[in-house]
């Protein structure tokens, strides 16, 4: 990710509450007309596995399937008849939206939502569902934003922000009025999943004002943590991209509302990995039996992390697993990637001579391991290299495990860190290419939506010769693309201009440890 554009910081107005009109207004919120009290639950195994007293608040239990029904409807209900006569409008590419259109059916209000073209079919058909009209602009979140204002301008709509109102903080910090009264333990930390900062900002500031000991702690995706720079900055910072697998908390720029609550109240601040991510959607499933999106799983990947970080023993330790809305598709990616977050599972490139017997050298070479992955194509070369996953019993195994196997002799390339070779390599181990001359290896990222590839093809200049090509559908917003071009280095500045001009995220793979390997 490139650097982040650090913001001035515009003070408070004179209507931004204080601590005590925050527990006011969460106390007065009018957010159980259709919101239930969640379950707070146990999760025995988690618990067992890191020596503390794990509860998970099962928001993706609401009647939307996230904690989002509470703030738009608080917002929407506290409309002036005039206002609600209007009706109201907003951008949401997900759980927001779907909040916004099941509050405009219960309180017969016109909702507009504006998505964007990529949003997945389930949840424009959900919000359609309820009546809302669907309008979709735009390939991000930033172009339906935009839209939306245009258009609330233009039709005299009430814009209902998906998390820096203050109607919509208090809605959100009815959680913590739960916990309240949920958690048994005198003093807690509660792992709150971080985007625009709404959840965090409504929890802390109550839990804060009426039990000061307990403590928070902020959950992002280290793909998309703007809400930590800017809390470590000390003024709003935007970031120029956001990661792609946790799109419920992939928000460029925090709130100003939120961002103020966050750095007075919220205590410690924790970033995790898309493999972590998905060894907590997992974690959630063994111990709930319910799978989580990404966003709805990443306070227990940071609970986690937090604890072993800080070495927790004893403690209770809350998760707000804050959604459930999963596309079904995403659920392979998750899988492949789960034991790798749980660092239960190592991804080694190893060199073995190409001659019979070597596999089964090999494999006598590592000896009771589990193989959970083996790629290998011949070659007529000496040596050949595999692609191979090695099942681990816990993380220290894997340090011991290159040591071991090149201790006999095997050079290895531990890969487990790689994203390239996780996302993409791993399918494409079949042979290299050495008479691809002037190969430039790229990643893109794209729209994902209906011919959004051919688009992709068709705007990549021809003139080049396309050496390499995988595309894979994880059934997210995005979709990514590995390509080898063959570009003499005398056409190099036209070519990149070529890339720029695409209008895509695009990265320079070249020195990839794994495309060396296996591929180039």
């Amino acid at each position: 990710m490139t650097e982040p554009t650090v913001l001035l910081q515009s003070a408070p107005n004179d209507t931004t509450p204080t601590n005590m009109d925050w527990v006011r207004r969460v106390l007065t919120s009018r957010v159980y007309d259709v919101a239930i009290e969640t379950d707070l639950q146990p999760a025995p195994q988690l618990s067992a596995r890191l020596g503390n007293t794990v509860l998970l608040k099962r928001e993706d239990q609401q009647p939307v399937f996230s904690f989002k029904l509470r703030g738009a409807y608080n917002k929407m209900a506290q409309l002036s008849a005039e206002e609600q006569a209007r009706g109201v409008i907003t951008a949401s590419a997900g759980n927001h939206a779907q909040g916004v259109a099941f509050s405009a059916q219960k309180l017969g209000v016109r909702a507009v939502i504006v998505m964007p073209v990529t949003t997945p079919e389930i949840k424009v058909r959900a919000c359609r569902a309820r009546g809302a009209e669907v309008v979709l602009f735009g390939d991000s979140f930033s172009d339906a934003e935009a839209h939306a204002y245009e258009l609330q301008r233009e039709l005299g709509l009430t814009f209902v922000h998906p998390y820096d109102d203050p109607d919509v903080i208090a809605g959100q910090g009815t959680v913590g009025l739960e916990l309240l009264s949920q958690v048994k333990a005198d003093a807690y930390t509660v792992f709150i999943p971080v985007g625009g900062g709404g959840l965090i900002a409504g929890v802390a500031a109550f839990l804060k004002a009426l039990k000061p000991n307990v403590r928070i702690v902020g959950v992002e995706p280290d793909d998309s943590d703007a809400m930590t720079r800017s809390v470590r900055a000390g003024e709003r910072v935007r970031l120029d991209t956001v990661g792609l697998f946790v799109d419920g908390v992939a928000v460029k720029m925090v709130g100003e509302h939120t961002f103020n609550l966050a750095r007075q109240y919220v205590d410690d601040w924790v970033t995790v990995s898309t493999d972590e991510v998905c060894a907590a959607i997992k974690d959630v499933y063994d111990d709930a039996r319910a799978v989580m999106e990404p966003a709805g799983a990443l306070s227990v990947a940071g609970l986690k992390k937090y604890a072993r970080q800080h070495k927790l023993e004893g403690e209770t330790l809350v998760a707000l697993t804050c959604g459930a809305n999963m596309n079904f598709d995403r659920l392979r990616h998750v899988a492949e990637r789960a034991e790798i977050g749980e660092q239960r599972e190592a991804i080694l490139a190893v060199t073995i001579p190409e001659r019979a017997g070597a596999f089964k050298a090999f494999c006598t070479a590592l000896g009771v391991r589990q193989i959970t992955e083996f790629n290998y194509r011949y070659a007529p070369r000496n040596e050949a290299r595999i692609f191979v996953g090695v099942q681990l019993g816990h993380p220290d195994q894997r340090p011991e495990l290159v040591a071991a196997l090149e201790g006999q002799g095997y050079p290895v390339t531990d890969l487990t860190e790689d994203e390239l070779a996780k996302v993409h390599v791993r399918h494409m181990v079949g042979g290299r290419a050495p008479e691809a001359q002037d190969e430039r290896l790229y990643s893109f990222d794209f729209p994902e939506r209906p011919g959004a590839l051919l688009a992709f093809l068709t705007q990549l200049q021809s003139r080049w010769n396309i050496s390499l090509f995988h595309y894979r559908n994880h059934g997210s917003a995005h979709g990514r693309v590995l390509a080898g071009i063959q570009v003499p280095d005398a056409e190099l500045p036209d070519f990149l201009a070529s890339v720029e001009a695409l209008g895509y995220p695009a990265h320079d793979m070249s020195q990839n440890a794994a495309y060396k390997l296996f591929l180039k």
